[in-house]
């Protein structure tokens, strides 16, 4: 800052040149401004999906007049910036088929339609129904009970079979009738893919999640259902999507898991390889898992983005339920036989303990059966022991 001090000489006796030295003094003397740098600050929101950054304040002191001084200059105006916002993150192309990514998503299904009535007797009914899910059409059976409605419902799951060799009700409709007969309004959708369902893209299961995250927001336009109590089945992989749909939703309040798939997505890809991509085949020997849906027409980056990230321990902590247990409110029941996983398409007794002790760990309501000698379909007594145990805790809980 610097001040610079004018001079004037009086000449008291020729008025003349007092106005030139005036004129002088003018022209001459300037006052001088000092400011201080305005301050600016900036906050930036980190980078996440989505980012939302907040913009930074402008501000600026003002700038001191000097004393003393008998001319007042007009002010410079007060310099800004304007906040400059992050950039933002490139979501990841795979973030939909997250759990995160789908509990950002609503599921609200639609209408649940009666194709064709396939057995009245004095227990139950039982129909062919079909129901929206997202785009694709999925089709299944529903068992309706005898007797005054609403009633509570079970979303019955089954497990991977070959495509060809599948029926609507396949894996479930023992258990279907076994529920009905005992007031429970049941429902068995044949998964995408299965049955007459349409086909569309599955990656992580997570198209097979949707489909069931879609028929529980279609609950709604079944007179006879009460969606307010609802309960969970599932076989082998049916199982392991159950676990999915309670990591991801908690409109389900008890879960059974019959034989399940691992909860560790990394535990299916070491056993079983990622997805089979078009013109792969487990049948002729690839190492790939047909229980992914990955069509023809799947752009090839996508394709790419997947087998990268199948591959990326991080990444598939966050499609496993296994690492998303804090999300459950439903009590589970997990039932496995002893032999179970001798067999490559059978499911390893080791990933029904690793599960129940994560969700012990995790303060989860949760119950462990083991059945000696038996596979991964019960027979005989076991049969009959893990329909009442599962009867119980839906009894317990819905009713």
């Amino acid at each position: 800052m610097s001040i610079c001090q004018g001079r004037t000489v009086g000449l008291a006796r020729v008025a003349a040149g007092f106005l030139v030295l005036a004129a002088l003094f003018l022209a001459g003397c300037r006052s001088g401004f000092s400011s201080e740098e305005a301050v600016v600050t900036v906050t930036a929101g980190r980078p996440t999906i989505p980012v939302t950054p907040s913009q930074g304040a402008t501000a600026s002191l003002p700038r001191p007049t000097d004393t003393p001084v008998s001319i007042t200059p007009t002010p410079e105006p007060a310099s800004t910036q304007t906040a400059v916002p992050a950039p933002t993150s490139t979501p990841h192309p795979l973030f939909p088929y997250t759990i995160p990514g789908l509990q950002a998503r609503d599921f609200f299904g639609g209408p649940i339609e009666i194709q064709a009535t396939l057995e009245q007797n004095e227990n139950f009914s039982r129909y062919a129904i079909a129901y929206p899910s997202d785009d694709l059409t999925v089709t299944g059976i529903m068992h309706v009970p005898a007797g005054t409605d609403p009633f509570p419902v079970l979303i019955l799951l089954h497990g991977y079979i070959d495509r060809e060799q599948y029926f609507a009700g396949a894996d479930t409709w023992q258990a279907a009738e076994f529920f009905a007969r005992r007031g429970y309004l049941v429902l068995a959708p044949d998964l995408r893919s299965w049955g007459e369902s349409d086909t569309g893209l599955s990656l992580f299961h997570t198209g097979l999640v949707v489909d069931v995250l879609n028929l529980i927001g279609s609950l709604a336009s079944l007179p006879d259902a009460d969606p307010s109590r609802l309960g969970l089945w599932g076989h082998s992989m049916g199982g392991g999507i159950v676990t999915k749909v309670l990591a991801v939703d908690d409109r389900a309040q008890a879960a059974v898991l019959y034989a399940p798939n691992s909860a560790d997505d990394a535990d299916l890809i070491a056993r079983w390889g990622a997805g089979c991509l078009p013109g792969q085949s487990e049948a002729t020997g690839d190492h790939c898992n047909p229980a992914e849906i990955i069509p023809p027409d799947t752009p090839p980056g996508l394709i790419d983005a997947y087998l990268t990230a199948a591959a990326d321990p991080d990444f598939l902590r966050q499609v496993a339920p296994l690492f998303h247990l804090e999300n459950i409110d439903a009590p589970v029941q997990i039932h496995v036989g002893t032999a179970d996983g001798q067999s490559l398409v059978e499911t390893p007794v080791d990933w029904s303990a690793k599960l129940a002790a994560a969700l012990q760990s995790a303060g989860q309501d949760v119950a462990y059966f083991t059945y000696e000698g038996q596979g991964h379909f019960f027979t005989g007594e076991s049969w009959n022991i893990l329909l009442d145990r599962a009867l119980t805790l839906f009894e317990d809980q819905l009713k």
